[in-house]
């Protein structure tokens, strides 16, 4: 039986032997013992530089030991951080740090050097990652392990919604470590296990490849990669036991040439951010024979509701499995009953896992949070999650379809309504529509209808119109097509009629 008594997150740090390894990259080796002196250090270091217990420190940072340690060292000093992208350009950031009212930004050095004038809000530091290394880890102080209430703010997760631009998702301590701890045992991490952590550390599901390790007492060795060869020499060289993805980059990774006996070096996979599908999982089967496969499902509002055990995955390669620990899964019908098995509905959770609400955002969070079906076990707010599943006979969940217009492309989740405001500030076009269609490689690929500005030919709209697109928005983010329209068509109420569009470009 799991302690579902949460502790506040920084204490992670003491879950491993003092000599055991936690962490392993360029920067050399931490054990058990360093990373808690880190984490205590730069804590003193971040309220040093004037910030107060509950404000907000925001990271836009590569896979660095700071970035690692930072959510750690944020939670010993009480403040709640802001792990921002490092994909994203400077429009988005600047975004993230007036929303979330941050006090300091700190920033890869490059990437600091993108910022316009007024992407950092006054009353926001912002602090290099080299003059952070100098004055945050060397701070002659050390704070002590905190032992605040874990029902307080650690961390804002900014995820694209349908509409609008990113809201930041309230994640509190228990939330944090109750998903890590979680994690590591249905996983069943063990001390000798090493993670590869090659996922960006501002998601949910990137950030928990550390903190899973930790809860486990294993090591976590973070990894930029560039390639897929990247990833195969980094196994080669460290020996991990473990690999988290998306579909996306296991599409790369099974289509690399991996020796065998690398290959057999990886003991468990595990992915989000999509399904699989039956074809994948064979080929995931095949190319790393000697590892179990980990199918799940998640959204930040409530970190991860279910996984696949792999025991299951070659019967039901399709299947998202069941709910995770410390979460509650419901399959409910409009009016909140519980479905019948086989009867479609939309996915419910409930339980601590749950999230906060979005950060300044009562009217969307009344919309997603709300109180439990009355079926439920824990009752109180529950993430009500607009996608359909179905729960079969046997108890396996499967998913059936996402009800608003998020696109869901390479493990993102990508709001249309800002890749359409880029394209129309670009002054190339007058009205656009982006919209996600499948793909096998991506999950979605984005297209992006568009009729051209007044005066513009075609030509001359789409050369400013990618060059506006490529400045302004993430890799992620570009159209993968786009579409030229004399005029976009609408349906009855005036609206643009993207169900339409969808239906005519997608065949």
């Amino acid at each position: 039986m799991l302690n579902a008594a949460a502790q506040t997150l920084d204490r992670l740090a003491l879950r491993g032997a003092p000599d055991a390894p936690a962490l392993i990259g360029r920067f050399g080796t931490l054990d058990y013992a360093a990373l808690d002196a880190l984490t205590g250090h730069v804590a003193a270091g971040l309220l040093a530089q004037g910030l107060e217990p509950g404000d907000r420190v925001a990271s836009w940072l590569a896979k660095t030991r700071l970035a690692c340690v930072m959510p750690l060292a944020a939670a010993r000093a009480g403040l709640i951080h802001v792990p921002v992208n490092p994909l994203l350009k400077h429009a988005q950031v600047a975004h993230i740090l007036a929303d979330s009212g941050a006090r300091m930004l700190i920033a890869g050095d490059a990437r600091a050097t993108t910022l316009e004038d007024g992407d950092v809000p006054a009353g926001c530091a912002l602090l290099t990652e080299n003059q952070a290394d100098d004055v945050l880890p060397g701070n002659p102080g050390r704070l002590p392990p905190s032992d605040g209430d874990p029902e307080r703010l650690a961390a804002i997760l900014y995820t694209s919604g349908s509409t609008g631009r990113p809201k930041g998702v309230m994640l509190s301590h228990a939330n944090l470590w109750l998903g890590a701890i979680a994690v590591a045992d249905y996983l069943h991490l063990a001390p000798e296990d090493r993670t590869l952590c090659v996922l960006p550390l501002s998601f949910d599901y990137g950030q928990n490849q550390l903190l899973s390790t930790w809860a486990a007492g294993a090591v976590a060795i973070p990894l930029d990669y560039l390639t897929p060869r990247d990833v195969i020499r980094a196994v080669e060289t460290h020996e991990p036991t473990t690999l988290a993805g998306v579909p996306p980059l296991w599409v790369q990774l099974v289509e690399a040439a991996w020796p065998p006996e690398v290959a057999a070096k990886l003991r468990r996979l595990t992915n989000s951010g999509g399904a699989l599908g039956t074809s994948l999982v064979r080929r995931l089967r095949a190319a790393f024979p000697a590892a179990d496969l980990y199918p799940m499902y998640g959204l930040t509002e409530a970190f991860r509701s279910t996984y696949l055990d792999p025991a299951l995955v070659d019967s039901h390669p399709e299947s998202m499995g069941d709910a995770i620990p410390f979460a509650e899964i419901l399959v409910v019908r409009p009016d909140g009953s519980l479905t019948r098995a086989d009867e479609p509905g939309e996915l419910v959770h409930a339980g601590p896992l749950v999230a906060k609400g979005y950060w300044n955002d009562p009217e969307r969070s009344a919309e997603r949070f709300r109180p439990a079906p009355p079926a439920s076990t824990f009752g109180g707010t529950a993430v009500w999650s607009g996608d359909t599943v179905v729960r079969d006979g046997e108890g396996l969940l499967y998913f059936v379809g996402r009800d608003d217009e998020m696109i869901k492309s390479a493990g993102n989740r990508i709001s249309p309504t800002e890749i359409e405001e880029a394209a129309v500030a670009s002054g190339a076009v007058g009205e656009a529509v982006a919209i996600g269609l499948p793909d096998e490689r991506l999950g979605q690929a984005i297209h992006l209808v568009v009729n051209p500005a007044k005066r513009l030919k075609v030509d001359k709209a789409e050369e400013r119109l990618r060059t506006a697109l490529k400045l302004e928005l993430p890799a992620f983010m570009q159209p993968h097509r786009l579409h030229w329209r004399d005029a976009l068509p609408r349906n009855p109420n005036g609206k643009l009629d993207r169900a339409g569009l969808k239906r005519e470009i997608g065949g």
